[in-house]
């Protein structure tokens, strides 16, 4: 067990208020919170984090849109947020608005530290600006003279401009890179940064602008405002007040244990925000997690598609453990995930209501079948079964809190439900149906319920960091009391307490739905988000793509580790592949082209992002890429150079 008197700071990135926050604010948001929840659980004293980006032209732009005042538009959305996140149950211990004066003083005291200690000068800024990313680039760094996180056209900007002096520190960034090989998780980001941005020169950073007047403005020199990733990243320091009359918050938990952000906004959390904090020569914090997108199955949520999701929607008719766990079990931690109103239905169906729900019923059912609603624990007869699923729960445990230790949250959830599905299975296993016909029997049959109500107690505290109401019911029907949530029950001595008496009658915790209702209802909740269908000349249909679309594609660099045929199916390979940041198997029908052995040790270019599928039984996690002419096929390979998880573009 860990030291309690250990502290864990987590933040979400301060989210940027021009609109209704979609699931994929609340995917962030939901995964900062089940890792805060877990380190509670563990014992730490937890500061969580969230915020409210408020500053910038793009802000001032939609508040003139709508006739209001900056700072009435900004106190409106954050008012929003705030139920939303009291809607999502979000744990957060504070919630930091960049319009607050804890937090712009503190931004002008830092920025003229900056100036004193000669790390900003002024200059000349001109180059591509991208008013919805609120960034800058320059050519190079365009993609088809686009915008390179999203894709959309970007503006010539030429102004007067405060620079921050990033070529002084990029050296000593790199040898704190080496130096913590985990700072940046998935270590693909990494090598993104490296490779695109240090190596190629970093480039002096632009830090304030006086195209617009909404912001804080630079100390001395009020007609520049400062620009907004000086204001944004320091709200992680300003929140627990550095520079403060009262620093004891910033004393107490910084450095920050884990920023959690998405993998559009690494840059700005791995190389200027490690350099403003150099700077001031303050720690650095001790992990950057940057999360994937969560995708539609025709590509990025837009208005436009009509395929955009609000969590509301999702809450108010399913729960908030059903959003929650969706989110976190179907897409993998660090990678982009698809959203489809078919997955999220099926997973409620088969793995809450048919899994986890039916096992409780069954559970309860039973003990107040043959037992009068009451769990025997004294002078119990083991059955055959009973040592294999202790064992699995403790296994469960352990892998529990490794996986957790790294954030693979679907990894994690998928454990525990090989533990329920290894529970169910104990129930065919023995039989209390047979069991119960025979009295010698009974003490046989009065292991078997305590052993179902053991594992669904253990099920119920490790599944408290992602759900907040199921764990609460489960024990509550098993007649538990509430403090028996805590993790020190998961050791291998705890025993249920003598006399506990299960509800007399369950109630399904995660009712079944019917999927064609609900699949339809989601459909049309989205579309409801798309404008008015407006009449358009007809064009021919053509294979083209859109620049959206192709970006959509994740293409990474693999090291084929080990393959082998596929038993029965003579065109497919199971290889297993190193991505550099995970191990992966993929399973591909080139059977009929490569021997197995041919291609061990080939770098292949692997689409990272394609939803797992089973094929003849075997998990196929992506797709290599091949080419084929003539009826010849070859593998599209890579050279030897590039790193593992290198990205292909």
């Amino acid at each position: 067990m860990e030291n309690q008197s250990k502290t864990f700071y987590i933040t979400t990135p301060i989210y940027y208020p021009s609109g209704k926050f979609h699931i994929g604010t609340a995917y962030t948001t939901i995964a900062s919170d089940a890792m805060a929840r877990y380190k509670r659980l563990r014992g730490y004293d937890v500061r969580f984090l969230t915020g409210m980006d408020e500053h910038g032209q793009k802000i001032q732009e939609k508040a003139e849109e709508e006739g209001l005042t900056p700072i009435k538009y900004v106190d409106a959305i954050a008012d929003t947020a705030k139920n939303l996140w009291k809607l999502m149950d979000i744990s957060y211990d504070d919630l930091i608005r960049t319009t607050e004066d804890r937090h712009t003083k503190v931004v002008e005291n830092i920025f003229q530290k900056f100036l004193d200690n000669g790390d900003i000068y002024k200059g000349k800024y001109e180059g591509w600006k991208c008013v919805p990313c609120e960034s800058y680039f320059t050519e190079s760094q365009l993609e088809d003279g686009n915008c390179p996180d999203c894709g959309r056209p970007v503006q010539r900007v030429e102004e007067e401009s405060y620079f921050f002096n990033m070529k002084k520190y990029a050296d000593r960034l790199l040898a704190y890179y080496e130096e913590n090989p985990t700072f940046i998780e998935p270590e693909s980001r990494k090598n993104e940064m490296i490779n695109n941005f240090i190596k190629p020169g970093l480039e002096d950073l632009s830090v304030s602008r006086m195209s617009f007047d909404w912001g804080i403005k630079v100390p001395g020199d009020p007609k520049h405002v400062i620009y907004v990733w000086v204001d944004a990243l320091t709200n992680y320091i300003t929140a627990l007040g550095y520079l403060s009359d009262d620093d004891s918050l910033f004393k107490k938990y910084w450095p920050a244990d884990v920023h959690v952000v998405g993998k559009d906004i690494v840059r700005f959390h791995t190389i200027y925000w490690p350099i403003f904090l150099m700077a001031l020569d303050l720690p650095l914090p001790k992990k950057v997690f940057a999360h994937g997108f969560i995708m539609m199955k025709d590509g990025k949520m837009s208005k436009s598609k009509g395929n955009v999701v609000y969590p509301e929607m999702l809450v108010e008719r399913y729960g908030l453990d059903a959003t929650r766990y969706f989110l976190l079990r179907e897409l993998p931690f660090g990678q982009d995930g698809v959203f489809s109103p078919e997955a999220f239905v099926e997973r409620i169906n088969y793995d809450l209501a048919n899994d986890l729900g039916n096992l409780l019923n069954r559970t309860i059912s039973m003990i107040n079948k043959y037992f009068d609603g009451k769990i025997l624990t004294e002078d119990l007869v083991a059955t055959e079964f009973d040592e294999s699923l202790r064992a699995m729960i403790q296994q469960t445990v352990n892998k529990y809190e490794k996986s957790m230790e790294k954030m693979q949250f679907s990894v994690v959830l998928s454990d525990v439900w090989a533990l329920i599905s290894r529970t169910n299975k104990y129930i065919d296993e023995t039989s209390p149906w047979v069991l119960a016909k025979s009295e010698e029997d009974r003490m046989k049959l009065a292991s078997v319920m305590y052993h179902l109500a053991l594992s669904l107690h253990h099920t119920a505290v490790l599944l408290q960091p992602f759900m907040t109401n199921a764990p609460k019911q489960t024990v509550e029907q098993l007649g538990l009391a509430a403090d028996s949530l805590g993790w020190d029950t998961l050791e291998e001595d705890y025993k249920i307490p003598a006399g506990t008496t299960v509800i007399n009658k369950g109630v399904p915790i995660f009712p079944r739905l019917d999927t064609e209702v609900e699949v339809e209802y989601i459909r049309q909740q989205m579309a409801i988000t798309a404008p008015a269908e407006v009449e358009e000349e007809a064009v021919e249909e053509t294979n083209e793509i859109t620049f959206d679309d192709f970006m959509n594609v994740e293409l990474r660099v693999a090291t084929v580790k080990a393959c082998e045929k596929m038993p029965k199916a003579d065109k497919l390979l199971k290889l297993q592949l190193d991505l550099g940041y995970e191990q992966r198997q993929v399973v591909s029908g080139i059977a009929e082209h490569y021997a197995a052995e041919d291609v061990v040790g080939m770098k292949v270019i692997v689409v990272a992002n394609l939803k797992p599928v089973k094929l003849r039984g075997e998990l196929s996690q992506g797709m290599i890429l091949a080419g084929q002419k003539d009826g010849v096929l070859k593998l599209a390979t890579v050279d030897a150079s590039l790193e593992n998880g290198a990205q292909v573009k």
